[in-house]
C-alpha cells in the first residue's frame, strides 16, 4: 500500500507528497542536470552568456546545436536541459517581447520578460495532463542602462543573480564563480570568467566550435553573439585551448 501511495505522488504533477514536495518538478530539475552547462555573468558594463555546445558526434553540424538565443535586441537567453522544451520557452519569450513593442512602443524589461516566462512555466506545475518543462533558462539583458541577470527553473520561480550556472556540474561551477567574481569587473573580464567556468570539473579543453558566447553591452543595449575567431582569442588568452601535445596524441590515436 505504501508503494502505491509513493507512485501516486511520483506520477501526479498536481499532488503534493506528505512532506510538501512535487516529485515531477524535482525530476525535471534532474533532467536539467544532465544537460551541458550554460553560464551567465553580470558585470558593471553588461551581461555575458556562455554555453558548452560540444557535439556528441563529429557527424553533427555545429550550427545545429543551439544553446544561446536572441529573445530581443537587448535580451539573450541560455538554456540547459531538454532542447525541445527550451525552444518552446524561447518562442514564448520572443512573442512576449514583440507584443510589448507593438503594444507599448518600447522594449520589454528583462525582469518583466523573465516573470512572464516563469508564469508560463508555473502553469505546468499546477494543472494535470502535462509535464513540467525539463529545462532551466538564464535570461540576461539590459533595462534602462542597467544589466540584469535571471534564472528560470522548472518550478516557475525567477531568481536574480550576479553570476550563475545551469546544467551539469552546477555546484562546482558556482564555487568557481563565487571565488573569481568581482562586482567591478569589465565586460571583457566577464567573458574570461564565463569561459573559465565552463572548464570546471571537465578535463577537456574548449574549442571555438564547442562554445557559444554572447554579450549584451550596457551602453548599447545590443545582443551580440561572438564569432569563432573572437572566441578563440579569449580561449587562447586564458590558456583554455587544446595543447599541441593533446593534438599530437589525437593524431597518433587516429593513425593506430
Amino acid at each position: 500500500m505504501q508503494g502505491q501511495q509513493q507512485q501516486a505522488y511520483d506520477r501526479g504533477i498536481t499532488i503534493f507528497s506528505p512532506d510538501g514536495r512535487l516529485y515531477q518538478v524535482e525530476y525535471a530539475r534532474e533532467a536539467v542536470k544532465r544537460g551541458s552547462p550554460s553560464v551567465g555573468v553580470r558585470t558593471a558594463e553588461g551581461v555575458v552568456l556562455a554555453a558548452d555546445k560540444r557535439r556528441r558526434s563529429e557527424m553533427i553540424e555545429p550550427d545545429s546545436v543551439e544553446k544561446l538565443h536572441k529573445a530581443d535586441e537587448h535580451i539573450g537567453i541560455a538554456s540547459a536541459g531538454h532542447v525541445a522544451d527550451a525552444r518552446k520557452l524561447i518562442d514564448v519569450a520572443r512573442r512576449e517581447s514583440q507584443v510589448n513593442r507593438l503594444r507599448y512602443g518600447e522594449p520589454i524589461a528583462v525582469e518583466t520578460l523573465t516573470k512572464t516566462v516563469t508564469d508560463f512555466i508555473q502553469q505546468y506545475t499546477q494543472y494535470g495532463g502535462a509535464r513540467p518543462f525539463g529545462v532551466s533558462l538564464i535570461v540576461g539583458g539590459v533595462t534602462n542602462g542597467e544589466p540584469r541577470l535571471f534564472e528560470c527553473d522548472p518550478s516557475g520561480t525567477p531568481y536574480e543573480w550576479r553570476a550563475l550556472s545551469v546544467g551539469a556540474n552546477r555546484n562546482d561551477i558556482r564555487e568557481h564563480l563565487e571565488a573569481e567574481y568581482d562586482d567591478e569587473m569589465s565586460l571583457e573580464d566577464g567573458v574570461d570568467l564565463a569561459l573559465s567556468a565552463l572548464t570546471v570539473a571537465d578535463d577537456e579543453e574548449l574549442t571555438p566550435e564547442g562554445v557559444d558566447l554572447a554579450t549584451i553591452d550596457a551602453e548599447t543595449a545590443e545582443y551580440v553573439q561572438l564569432p569563432d575567431d573572437e572566441i578563440e582569442e579569449h580561449l587562447e588568452k586564458r590558456d583554455l585551448l587544446p595543447s599541441d601535445d593533446d593534438e599530437a596524441g589525437d593524431d597518433e590515436a587516429a593513425g593506430e
